[in-house]
């Protein structure tokens, strides 16, 4: 086991923190130590044990001991583990240099290795070391996802650590954190903030609110506080002898970047968290940012999606509930693009100037380059224009590669790409020909008509596709799958267009990226819901949207979209010009 965990990705990123790419920085070291030890009381007498599982150059624990009292320093047993043999050199001399005969032991040692090995783990380990117990944990782990960290690796963490999904390498740590703290002890973990919201994770969501007492949550959002590849978040908890779901009570901000106007100036981020629920802040770089503060909800299912619940929040989205008639997962399954792993090869704008002729097995491609609300555009750059050679047919037993002999031009073409093609291991390995694409989908359900949209936009950009192009990776789509039942389809692309759908998507899934873009994946909107079909504004909605369809791009369609909205708000309810945060 101790092989199967030592992720070279692993090391991989603790390299890159030795370069400074992901170490914290002082403001939130400072920040984490300081909620730490806000709730944090002090034995009166014995040892006083911290950890920092992935230590790197020591930050983390030198805002910890620099934050407690002077008088508890000869108390203080410092322990801490990182992979990276230079970081513990430099982090033990900073903190040895700052701090005479502190208590100290830095080891190069992978926490979870340690973790795994000790007493109560099973015969994982024929050495078990015995368990003791940390009153303070520090953390800030290595982010490593499933497709860096390598999915062999990825079923080995996570059958260790009884995880399922996608696994990210930070979730076994947070686990790990909850076997070495004491039931009195607090932890501070800086993580990314994926977890909260997204379908991987499920299971951390569920086991933190179980084997942790949860204190606070902070969605750091798009704040950029270090220069990490991730959205931060923090958590403070106490340990959970009883391991009983805590979810009441624990208080959770978030601060995102916005266009709206300040009321306050803040002198930092971290600062502007202090600000109450829904302020606008100004910080000294010209940044504008939202802070909203609350309690955590999460639909009261034990891996359900974080969100920040307010009066205000819960009483909106009741009100959505009470007239809702269904959800957009009712007209059918929502779907990705295609996706070749071999874009040069299958997505080119230049077919016509090939000296091996124009291949027959060519379809229009639908990408974000074509994305506009309600009516696909037409890109003006011509290499925004593709196709794609599209080898696949649908045959009576299903979806099929197609005969190449029958395609001369086709043919030609791919056997040029031939060794490329056929270095995707992994398309061989599944019993593929080397000249498929990795993910063709249903080649019957293309000239069908179908919604289509971009996975990540600042605001909802749904279309209706009546052209039978093919979407590509970038982009999700959805048809009906009751022919009776079409209509639903413009409904759905009204509400999935509107004002009212930002809100929805704000209160209810709380996950933005950077500069307030939102992700509109599977898991969220099939969700988006729908007012009752055959309801007046329903009705109304319907016609206008299929007018607008037609007329886009123009100015009449613009105001047509205006009287859309007003009656979109009105189906579930609800005023458009009323606060909707």
């Amino acid at each position: 086991m101790s092989n199967a965990l030592n992720v070279a990705r692993y090391t991989n990123v603790d390299q890159q923190k030795s370069d400074g790419a992901t170490y914290t920085p002082k403001p939130l070291a400072e920040f984490v130590a300081n909620q730490i030890i806000s709730v944090f009381e002090i034995p009166k007498k014995g040892e006083i044990r911290i950890l920092d599982p992935a230590c790197g150059d020591g930050a983390l624990l030198d805002a910890l001991v620099n934050n407690l009292p002077s008088s508890t320093i000869k108390r203080l047993v410092v322990r801490g583990f990182d992979t990276d043999l230079d970081a513990i050199k430099i982090a033990t001399s900073k903190l040895l240099s700052k701090y005479p005969g502190l208590n100290l032991q830095l080891e190069q040692k992978d926490f979870l290795h340690y973790v795994l090995n000790l007493q109560g783990n099973g015969d994982l380990f024929s050495n078990n070391e015995a368990i003791e117990p940390f009153n303070l944990v520090i953390a800030n782990p290595p982010y490593v996802r499933t497709q860096i960290m390598g999915s062999e690796q990825a079923q080995k963490l996570a059958q260790s650590f009884n995880l399922s999904g996608r696994v990210d390498l930070y979730y076994p740590f947070i686990l790990g954190i909850s076997k070495i703290l004491d039931k009195n002890g607090i932890t501070g973990v800086i993580t990314s903030n994926r977890f909260m919201t997204t379908k991987s994770g499920q299971d951390i969501r569920r086991e933190m609110l179980t084997r942790f007492k949860m204190l606070s949550i902070w969605d750091l959002g798009d704040t950029k506080l270090f220069d990490a590849a991730v959205l931060p978040s923090v958590f403070i908890a106490s340990g959970n002898c009883c391991k009983t779901l805590n979810t009441g009570g624990i208080a959770f901000s978030s601060i995102y970047e916005t266009k709206d106007s300040p009321t306050t100036k803040s002198s930092d981020a971290l600062k502007a968290l202090a600000e109450e629920n829904d302020t606008v802040t100004e910080v000294p770089d010209g940044r504008f940012f939202r802070i909203r503060r609350g309690t955590l909800a999460n639909g009261n299912i034990p891996e359900g999606v974080w969100r920040i619940a307010t009066k205000q929040t819960d009483k909106w989205l009741a009100t959505v509930e009470k007239n809702t008639w269904d959800t957009f997962s009712r007209i059918g399954k929502i779907r990705v693009g295609v996706k070749s792993t071999a874009d040069k090869v299958f997505l080119r704008s230049d077919w016509d100037d090939l000296p091996t002729g124009k291949p027959e097995l060519l379809k229009p491609l639908i990408t974000r380059k074509c994305a506009q609300r309600f009516r696909a555009l037409v890109p003006e750059n011509p290499k925004h224009r593709k196709e794609i050679l599209y080898p696949h047919e649908a045959t009576e037993s299903g979806r099929s590669a197609v005969d190449l002999s029958l395609y001369p031009n086709s043919a030609r073409y791919l056997e040029q790409h031939r060794q490329k093609l056929e270095s995707r291991k992994y398309l061989i390995e599944a019993g593929r020909n080397w000249y498929e694409l990795w993910v063709p989908q249903d080649p019957a359900a293309w000239a069908q008509p179908k919604l289509v949209f971009p996975d990540i936009s600042e605001k909802p950009i749904f279309w209706m596709d009546t052209s039978g192009g093919i979407v590509n990776g970038e982009c999700y789509w959805l048809q009906c799958k009751n022919k009776n039942e079409q209509n639903l389809m413009w409904l759905a692309l009204a509400v999935a267009n509107s004002s009212f759908i930002e809100a929805f998507y704000d209160h209810r899934f709380n996950n933005k990226l950077y500069a307030g873009k939102r992700r509109f994946i599977t898991q969220y909107v099939e969700q988006f819901p729908l007012p009752k079909p055959d309801s007046p504004e329903a009705i109304e909605i319907i016609r206008l949207t299929k007018e607008i369809h037609k007329i886009t791009p123009s100015a009449e369609a613009e105001k047509l979209g205006t009287e859309l909205e007003e009656l979109i708000w009105k189906a579930f309810g609800l005023n458009s010009k009323e606060i909707s945060r």
